[in-house]
Formats: structure tokens, C-alpha cells, sequence
């Protein structure tokens, strides 16, 4: 089986926390290697997921919490987001969910709708479960290439 390094964090589902785990997901991925750009588009995508979650998982009786999951592997960051779940095995999670259908009616997967296409276009693979509460499995692969220093910058030489 692949090798791979897994993180996971529970934030309550309260906005204040939005920044939280963006700055966890900006360290885990700049430290894996994604440019500047995928790291931003990551930062998005899981703030949309997140907000998701903390706008409409919970009543607001309630006090929830979001689980977030990390799965590093060596080309690419696999993050899971979770409400009304516990922690995460990776492997169940993987087997149990599916691929997002883009002609499925939004509101079937939660009332209010969803940044399901903002993260689709940011994101290299987007599955989801909305079996118990709603499970986000986002993947996001490291690019091979980065530009080089001396590529994008005009020769002085002749």
C-alpha cells in the first residue's frame, strides 16, 4: 500500500475557525511543495467546504464540530471534511464515497447549496458522502513543473 502521512484537526463549527484551518492547509501544502497558486486554490476550496458545514451542518441549537483530515502522499494532498463525524479512517472513507455528479441537483446534497463548483474547478478530484452528514473528499495533486527562474525573464544577452 502507498505510503502516506495523515493530519486531522476538529474545529467547532463556527466561522471564527475558517482561518484556522486554512493556515493549517497553507503549512501542510507549502511544506509538501504546491506553488503559491495551488496553495491559495487549496485555501479556498477547504474555506468553501468548511463554510458549508458551519452555515448549514448544524442547527443552531446545536454544537458541532468539523472534522478535517489530511492525507499527504507524495503527489498529491487528499483533504476530507466532516460534519457530524468522529475521526476519520482513510481507507473506509475512500471505499465508501463517490464521485460528485455535476447534474445532480445541488440542494439534494444539502439544503442552501454549496460551493461545489468553485471547488470542482480548484480541485483535481472532488467525491462526495451525504450518507451521515456530509463528507467532502477533495484531491489536489503537486505539479511536476514550476516555472524557472530564467523562464519567464527577458535574456540581457545577445
Amino acid at each position: 500500500m502507498e505510503r502516506f502521512d495523515f493530519v486531522e484537526v476538529k474545529v467547532p463549527a463556527k466561522a471564527e475557525y475558517v482561518g484556522v484551518v486554512r493556515l493549517t492547509m497553507s503549512g501542510i501544502a507549502n511544506r509538501m511543495g504546491f506553488s503559491y497558486e495551488d496553495i491559495e486554490d487549496l485555501k479556498v476550496a477547504v474555506s468553501e467546504a468548511i463554510t458549508n458545514a458551519v452555515n448549514h451542518a448544524y442547527h443552531e441549537t446545536e454544537q458541532g464540530e468539523i472534522t478535517v483530515g489530511f492525507g499527504l502522499y507524495a503527489d498529491r494532498i487528499e483533504i476530507m471534511i466532516a460534519d457530524h463525524g468522529g475521526s476519520f479512517n482513510l481507507i473506509e472513507v475512500k471505499n465508501g464515497i463517490g464521485p460528485y455528479k455535476s447534474n445532480e441537483p445541488i440542494e439534494t446534497l444539502r439544503e442552501g447549496g454549496f460551493g461545489l463548483f468553485l471547488i470542482e474547478a480548484l480541485m483535481d478530484d472532488v467525491k462526495i458522502n451525504n450518507s451521515h452528514g456530509v463528507i467532502v473528499l477533495m484531491t489536489k495533486y503537486v505539479s511536476e513543473k514550476e516555472v524557472d527562474v530564467d523562464d519567464d525573464q527577458v535574456s540581457t544577452t545577445q
